[in-house]
């Protein structure tokens, strides 16, 4: 609510003097961020609630090796077509929504013969646990993680301080 809402109304609300919004085509693409031919855009990290939107790009054939989820994950296929491997007759093509509970284990793949790029869009809660192929840890992705990931990203490619909406305000209410 701000000064220009035309109503009043009797409950209390955080006071906003923008919308906070963006363009997904003013993110640059951080290019081979989690390995060759997967690439995505920051929309919202917020390390706070452990909150991370993406705009995930897909190069034919990639895969995102097997992880688990601690949160629930949302993911809705703008372009292409992907899998996973523990599901291959449930192939997600554009217009597919798919939720995840949290505790989900699986494996992304793109088909190699895929004749375009595979775009989701994914509101991810809690973090990845990834694993190598002998099934023992990996790595964590979460939205701390990633937003040291943009960074390095940026910096390596050259790009200028990446611009996406980020959470997160913790801190004291007075001085001690």
């Amino acid at each position: 609510m701000n000064d220009l809402t035309p109503i009043k109304p009797p409950v209390f609300s955080l006071p906003q003097d923008e919308l906070l919004t963006l363009n997904v085509k003013d993110v640059p693409v951080m290019k081979d961020a989690l390995g060759p031919g997967i690439h995505f855009k920051p929309l919202l990290l917020d390390p706070e609630q452990g909150l991370a939107v993406n705009l995930a790009i897909f190069s034919p054939g990639a895969v995102v090796p097997a992880h688990l989820h601690t949160g629930a994950v949302h993911g809705y296929t703008l372009q292409g077509k992907w899998y996973y491997e523990e599901y291959p007759d449930q192939p997600q093509t554009a217009g597919s929504y798919l939720y995840e509970p949290a505790s989900s284990v699986h494996t992304f793949r793109v088909p190699e013969d895929n004749t375009e790029d595979t775009i989701v869009l994914f509101v991810v809660f809690g973090g990845n646990i990834s694993f190598d192929e002998k099934g023992n840890f990996h790595s964590i992705l979460d939205a701390i993680t990633i937003i040291n990931l943009v960074k390095s990203c940026s910096e390596k490619q050259g790009i200028k301080p990446v611009r996406y909406l980020r959470g997160g305000s913790v801190g004291y209410t007075e001085a001690p």
